[in-house]
């Protein structure tokens, strides 16, 4: 990978470059400020980085603002932002995921730790490259106007103008990189979008895209006033962190963001009103877990929202039969 790293502590720039070496893996360049690192990615002969290291306390501009200038960029909304900063309070850590940060690493850090965590970074930036290119040889095969349908049902969609929603990954190592002490006051739940299955076969690419934006905007806006953050875990899931000893009565919430979804008016492009609705699952308070307690709980509350979804439909069809012969 190239990396750009970007940190005000030239010591700190030295270190990473030796230990960057050391793997025999990566391209390293580095700036000492984030109006160097922005100078050098609007230039004319901007290299084509495919992950940045930054700080946070930095002169001028500190690296919660350079990573939201960032993902503002022509081609790196999706780029892989690796947060490397000895900031470990809270306010800290959902600044820099809000503004677009993939993952957190706290210093002192070890050569190990940086390895792993360079090693995550390089395999997600194949994985979106082996679907960028699917994409690509899916369009030419598409010449006569079929729409291929290239999102797969079950595969996460970055949504990148929605309020307090992150990229799935981003999700996980945030969660991941909160202490016990800081999950106090944690919920996490979901909201799964009801027929999901057949929105997906029968909207095009773009068609269904929107759908994934709009509800998330509702959920966003349903949940404004409250401290969150949310991603699209892909199945029409979105799964929701919420902060600050909140723990909502999830079947209030549902009907909430169902009226706001039936008020929202959502079309397709020839003018159907698509009219989703979605499910809620369980509410999990992360109080005393850690671990793989809090991936697990992260899991269970997807199921048990997609899981209220599919049943709502069942219950649907088992009132349509009822009394009925064959």
């Amino acid at each position: 990978m190239k990396i750009l790293a970007v940190d005000d502590d030239p010591i700190i720039l030295e270190l990473l470059g030796q230990f960057i070496a050391a793997f025999g893996e990566h391209d390293l360049i580095t700036a000492e400020s984030g109006k160097d690192a922005l100078d050098l990615l609007n230039g004319r002969n901007a290299p084509d980085f495919d992950c940045f290291m930054l700080d946070i306390q930095m002169p001028v501009m500190d690296g919660i603002t350079l990573a939201r200038k960032i993902r503002a960029l022509d081609g790196h909304q999706q780029t892989p932002i690796v947060m490397l900063t000895a900031m470990s309070e809270k306010r800290y850590i959902d600044g820099a995921f809000t503004a677009g940060a993939t993952d957190y690493v706290t210093k002192p850090f070890d050569i190990t730790e940086l390895r792993t965590r360079l090693g995550l970074v390089s395999q997600l930036t194949k994985e979106r490259k082996a679907k960028t290119d699917k994409i690509f040889a899916t369009q030419s095969l598409a010449a006569g106007g079929r729409d291929p349908n290239q999102i797969e049902l079950h595969s996460p969609i970055p949504l990148y103008d929605v309020d307090n929603v992150i990229d799935c990954t981003a999700m996980e190592n945030y969660v991941a990189q909160l202490s016990r002490s800081s999950l106090f006051g944690s919920t996490v739940f979901a909201f799964t979008i009801r027929k999901i299955s057949g929105f997906h076969s029968t909207l095009s690419t773009a068609e269904f895209k929107f759908l994934i934006e709009d509800v998330a905007e509702v959920i966003s806006d349903t949940l404004s006033g409250h401290q969150f953050l949310m991603s699209y875990a892909g199945s029409g899931t979105f799964m929701c962190i919420t902060e600050s000893g909140w723990r909502p009565e999830m079947t209030r919430l549902m009907d909430q963001v169902n009226l706001y979804l039936s008020r929202a008016q959502i079309v397709s492009n020839d003018g159907v009103e698509l009219h989703p609705r979605v499910s809620a699952g369980n509410a999990i308070r992360l109080v005393w877990k850690s671990g793989d307690q809090i991936m697990n709980a992260l899991g269970q509350a997807q199921s048990t929202a997609e899981h209220a979804a599919d049943e709502h439909e069942r219950l649907k069809t088992d009132f349509f039969q009822f009394g009925r012969t064959a």
